[in-house]
């Protein structure tokens, strides 16, 4: 639970404040028996007990006051806690990159938020948990002061309850884990239902869907009525077993009281003692509390231990072209190899199209091109230098990307467009948007590149241009376009292309497309197929090929 680890480090001066507090509120608790025992002695006696009584009086107040400091700290901790796991969880996450989403968008927005808060609690609950067993572990050994014989009558029946606390904690411990994951999976599927919300409706397939997102939710109810009926065991049976115990020991003070070997303060003090040695709930509540929180941490050290790529501090030459290269790249998605050993050099400068059927490896190799993922074995360079020596601002503000489903990033237009590794001046963005043909419908908006993006609803094809226009506003050595004009019409597409193809023939442009348009238009094709480069020449040269023309749906005789 190294995430619980950190945060108790970090928490350290309130942890302990907390556990003291703690302490000297069971203390209290213990003494609280004692003084009521001799006031009311003094009393039977006839004898002055106001200096007792106020002693009690006191001993409230303190328990009362230590009670709410820890409670306060308990409080503050968890709160400081909570943040620091959650912002440490979304900067590795974001520093991880598209990896640290594997397990799906759902289930990781669950461990950041939710089992980020449950781990949180674990600093509190654990430091709370000394003070939980002190109480009881007190209340046997003031028994024993009181009269040996009372301790012995307890002593009798504590096997049964100790084997009633770790029954309890090892079952909630299975059971949560489940629950939780069963948490994640729901919140996976509901991403993508709401992700595909118009598909859905489309396809008048809200019932199905609706079956699909909730088919884990009968191993939720399962988990979830398995922790309430362990709980209700572990409460059902510590409703039978405390109060024989209390009895029992009150009957053996009782006896005692008769024989003459104990007072009746002694006996009040000793109903009091019972009380705090069986006080088994605030035992489990406090060992529920740590299996849930480290049940949760598990999950989030999970995320958190997601690999980060490493950067170097070597810098690119100062006037290279741009030159990527592919060097015996393997790339395993799954049990299936996409990428199989895969040479390729796009030389600076020119724009190499990238071609496929559908699952050839088009996406994988663009994120190879600027790191966005790691090969499995090979080494990707660009102008001569492995990208993974490249420093992390030299990298990123070397290589731009475009994509077929962009996300608009910042407060308005303008922060979305120059959204990158370095601020941009307002030209650049209006240059950018120009490019890709944006600039029109921006400055149709009520107020131009500054209007908030909340306020601007785009099609398809806008956001696409939104986001080639982020690609165009950022110079770079390398473009690299992962089906970028795929939701743009006949005109747009020629237009873009103009700037693409022509107004920024300074930069290396790696494209991967479906349409035969683009690919004619770039410099050199590089046609995949089972893994490698099957060809890589001009589209012209490639369309005297049947299976070539087949990527584009055109048939063998044309």
């Amino acid at each position: 639970m190294a995430v619980v680890a950190d945060a108790t480090q970090h928490n350290v001066a309130r942890v302990v404040g907390i556990t003291g507090l703690g302490l000297v509120s069971a203390g209290l608790a213990l003494a609280l028996p004692f003084a009521l025992g001799r006031a009311l002695d003094q009393l039977l006696r006839g004898a002055d007990s106001a200096h007792w009584v106020l002693l009690c009086v006191l001993v409230v107040a303190a328990q009362t006051a230590t009670d709410a400091g820890a409670d306060l700290l308990a409080g503050l901790t968890t709160a400081r806690a909570t943040a620091r796991i959650r912002r440490r969880t979304v900067r590795h996450v974001l520093a991880a990159g598209p990896r640290a989403a594997d397990k799906g968008t759902g289930d990781l927005v669950t461990r950041v938020v939710g089992n980020a808060s449950d781990a949180a609690a674990t600093p509190a609950a654990g430091a709370a948990l000394p003070a939980a067993l002190a109480a009881p572990l007190g209340g046997i050994v003031a028994l024993g002061l009181t009269d040996v014989w009372l301790a012995v009558a307890f002593l009798a029946g504590a096997p049964l309850l100790t084997l009633l606390v770790q029954r309890f904690a090892r079952a909630t411990s299975d059971c949560i884990t489940e629950y939780q994951k069963a948490q994640g999976r729901i919140a996976t599927l509901l991403m993508e239902a709401l992700g595909g919300a118009r598909t859905i409706a489309a396809a008048g397939t809200e019932e199905r869907e609706n079956n699909r997102v909730l088919g884990p939710l009968p191993e939720l109810g399962t988990q979830g009525r398995r922790m309430w009926q362990v709980q209700g065991r572990a409460n059902a049976q510590a409703a039978v077993l405390v109060p024989l115990l209390q009895i029992t020991v009150l009957a053996v003070g009782g006896i005692r009281l008769t024989a003459g070997a104990l007072s009746l303060g002694d006996l009040l003090a000793a109903s009091r003692y019972v009380l705090l040695a069986t006080g088994i709930g605030v035992v489990v509540g406090q060992l529920g509390a740590l299996v849930k929180g480290r049940a949760a941490a598990t999950r989030v050290d999970e995320v958190l231990a997601v690999p980060v790529p490493a950067y170097g501090e070597r810098r690119l030459p100062e006037y290279g072209p741009g030159t990527l290269e592919l060097r015996g790249v393997t790339a395993v998605r799954g049990a299936e190899t996409v990428l199989d050993r895969l040479d390729l050099t796009v030389p600076g400068g020119h724009s190499v199209a990238v071609v496929g059927r559908s699952g050839a490896g088009k996406s994988v190799l663009a994120s190879l091109a600027g790191r966005l993922a790691e090969p499995d074995s090979g080494t990707v360079l660009l102008d001569g230098c492995p990208l993974p020596e490249l420093s992390g601002h030299e990298l990123r503000d070397a290589v731009g990307y475009a994509f077929e489903r962009p996300v608009l990033l910042g407060d308005t237009i303008g922060d979305a467009i120059a959204f990158g590794p370095r601020p941009l001046p307002p030209d650049k963005v209006t240059e950018g948007a120009r490019a890709a043909e944006a600039d029109g419908f921006v400055r149709l908006l009520p107020d131009g590149y500054a209007t908030a993006r909340s306020r601007a609803p785009f099609s398809g094809g806008e956001i696409q241009r939104l986001g080639l226009a982020r690609a165009f506003a950022h110079s770079g050595r390398l473009l690299v376009l992962d089906d970028a004009t795929s939701s743009l019409d006949t005109v747009t597409e020629v237009k873009v292309a103009r700037a693409l193809f022509h107004d920024h023939s300074h930069r290396t442009r790696l494209l991967t497309t479906h349409r035969a348009s683009t690919a004619a238009r770039a410099d050199l094709v590089a046609w995949l197929d089972e893994g490698r480069v099957r060809a890589f020449a001009p589209h012209e040269v490639l369309w005297a090929e049947p299976g070539y023309r087949a990527l584009f749906g055109a048939g063998a005789d044309e």
